[in-house]
């Protein structure tokens, strides 16, 4: 065997375990989301035997699955809608007018981005608290278009600067308003990074435990991750429909990044070229 092959040989193996090293903690939830609780503690890498498919149904009763995917799909595509369409809007602003302010504005998004949330989250909920706004879905929705618009800008302004201006001239011969050609010219060539932000924030929005931990309060407000939260209690855990909730909670994801992940890839690639 020459150093070559034994070096594509070595690099799909060093790949393969890579993977294996990957997928090895989701493996080892989904397949304990089919075991007792006694058999959990006792093997946790063991397969089931038998297979306890009981556990979905208990999860999906005990969480209260239906209300916190509703929940939790209401306050994510509300959240990305609004990140999309005001970091797309914010992003062209900065492009296409050349005002001292705005550049300014720029890069105090830019620093905002270098800010941890733990450095905040203490005061910003004492100042909502304080005004009786906590509990309210639509506070977290503005709290998550506050945190995901400056990443959405960012992305938008180094994508906008590659696209002609001519096509925007052409529009406004044609009599079109800056609104009209922003939405039918422009807003149409930025599918790639519009593709690429949706998957990224509704990764974080969806997974996301610890601001609506802070924002949502009553039970009926949960979502998927306080929900499963809720499995655990001051004195026992019941792990079988726990790993159960944590696979329902995952799949809806998951589904999604599998139908889209071409198009994050193809998203970040014309993004970096831009």
């Amino acid at each position: 065997m020459s150093g070559r092959q034994l070096y594509a040989v070595l690099k799909h193996v060093l790949i393969y375990a890579g993977l294996v090293v990957f997928l090895s903690p989701f493996l080892i939830v989904i397949l304990n989301s089919f075991k007792k609780t006694q058999y959990f503690v006792e093997n946790p890498v063991a397969w089931p035997d038998p297979f306890q498919f009981s556990n979905y149904v208990d999860a999906f009763h005990k969480m209260n699955f239906l209300q916190g995917f509703v929940n939790t799909a209401l306050v994510t595509v509300l959240s990305v809608f609004v990140i999309i369409l005001f970091s797309s809007m914010t992003g062209y602003l900065f492009v296409r007018f050349d005002w001292k302010v705005n550049k300014v504005l720029f890069f105090i998004m830019l620093a905002a981005m270098t800010v941890p949330f733990q450095v905040i989250m203490i005061p910003l909920v004492m100042i909502y608290g304080n005004l009786g706004l906590l509990d309210s879905k639509g506070i977290l929705i503005f709290m998550y278009m506050g945190f995901g618009v400056p990443l959405g800008v960012f992305t938008f302004h180094g994508f906008i600067k590659g696209i002609s201006y001519e096509l925007e001239e052409s529009s406004f011969l044609d009599g079109c308003s800056r609104f009209r050609t922003f939405f039918q010219i422009v807003f149409p060539l930025l599918r790639p990074v519009v593709v690429t932000l949706v998957v990224l924030d509704v990764l974080w929005v969806w997974n996301d435990y610890l601001l609506p931990s802070l924002v949502l309060l009553s039970p009926g407000n949960r979502t998927l991750p306080l929900s499963t939260y809720a499995f655990f209690s001051s004195y026992s855990v019941d792990y079988g429909p726990l790993m159960s909730g944590l696979v329902m909670t995952i799949i809806p994801v998951l589904v999604l990044y599998l139908i889209l992940q071409d198009h994050v890839i193809k998203g970040i690639s014309e993004g970096a070229l831009k």
